[in-house]
């Protein structure tokens, strides 16, 4: 039957904080972690999804413990604010998991920041978040970091020179690109903090093929990609998991205690679209050490922080 929500072990006592919580992947993670008692804070942008997902959990469990926090990863202001607020209350943080994200809007959109739509709430806007948090997660020994990577990750490299996709956007392309980025960062998290001494459990996650919300606004793209799109989209959700099953590799690596930092989880069935979640395939270009660096800093500098 392999590894399910039963499995989780007890949360009591730790505080988990999701990304994209109001739905989705997001909400499945926040629902499952408050469930085996974890204090939850589901971050999202929008105020009333958030009321809404947070009714939608107590009418599961009355008394769990989880509180809607705003968040738009696409305003380092709103990371700075949000981060600010958790610094303040000073209570360590035991697990966050990096989820929130935007796929394929058909043309290129900038954020208030000026950086490319997709780059900065898939990636960059988490990059800033954890490393906002970094003094929350290192007073918890042991504490997770779980970035919420995607199989598209496989299908893209990295171009260092061209993070924001000036010369060429390809929706589905720069999606790709931003998964990627977020597996790298997962698997340099956690070279960091072994060689700093940080004490903090750096990982990824990637659901399969999952028929969320945001599978089903898009991907979308722009002539015969989206034609196409248009026409595959009903079949193919319905031959994808919903948002229940596909959050168990996420919480595998969330909450096992055979999770590891540096490793990454997924469906374990065919090309890992679905089946028990357990170890992913690692894509090639994720291994390259050279180019996780040169992300990093490249990174800190985008997102004006610094990992001290």
């Amino acid at each position: 039957m392999g590894w399910t929500t039963v499995n989780i072990p007890s949360q009591s006592g730790r505080l988990a904080v999701v990304t994209g919580a109001t739905g989705g992947l997001g909400y499945e993670t926040a629902l499952a972690l408050a469930t085996a008692g974890a204090e939850v804070v589901l971050a999202g942008r929008n105020d009333s999804k958030g009321a809404r997902a947070l009714a939608r959990l107590r009418a599961v469990h009355p008394d769990a413990s989880a509180r809607f926090e705003l968040l738009d990863l696409a305003s380092l202001a709103s990371v700075t604010a949000f981060a600010e607020k958790m610094l303040a209350a000073g209570q360590g943080i035991d697990l966050l998991v990096n989820n929130a994200g935007v796929m394929a809007p058909p043309k290129r959109q900038l954020t208030v920041d000026g950086f490319e739509l997709q780059f900065a709430t898939n990636y960059l806007g988490h990059f800033a978040l954890t490393a906002r948090l970094l003094p929350l997660l290192r007073s918890i020994p042991g504490s997770r970091v779980v970035n919420v990577s995607s199989l598209a990750a496989d299908l893209n490299s990295l171009d260092l020179v061209d993070l924001q996709s000036e010369r060429s956007y390809v929706p589905f392309r720069t999606y790709g690109t931003t998964k990627l980025a977020l597996l790298m960062f997962a698997l340099e998290l956690q070279r960091r903090s072994e060689s700093s001494g940080w004490r903090i459990e750096g990982m990824a996650a990637h659901p399969g093929w999952a028929g969320t919300d945001i599978i089903g606004n898009g991907p979308a793209s722009c002539g015969w990609q989206a034609t196409l799109w248009r026409i595959a989209k009903p079949v193919l959700l319905r031959f994808s998991r919903s948002a229940g099953p596909a959050a168990l590799p996420i919480l595998l690596a969330a909450t096992s205690p055979d999770a590891r930092g540096g490793r990454y989880y997924g469906p374990t069935g065919l090309r890992e679209l679905n089946g028990p979640p357990g170890m992913a395939k690692v894509p090639a270009r994720a291994l390259d050490g050279s180019d996780a660096t040169r992300l990093w800093e490249t990174s800190e500098r985008l997102g004006g922080v610094r990992f001290a």
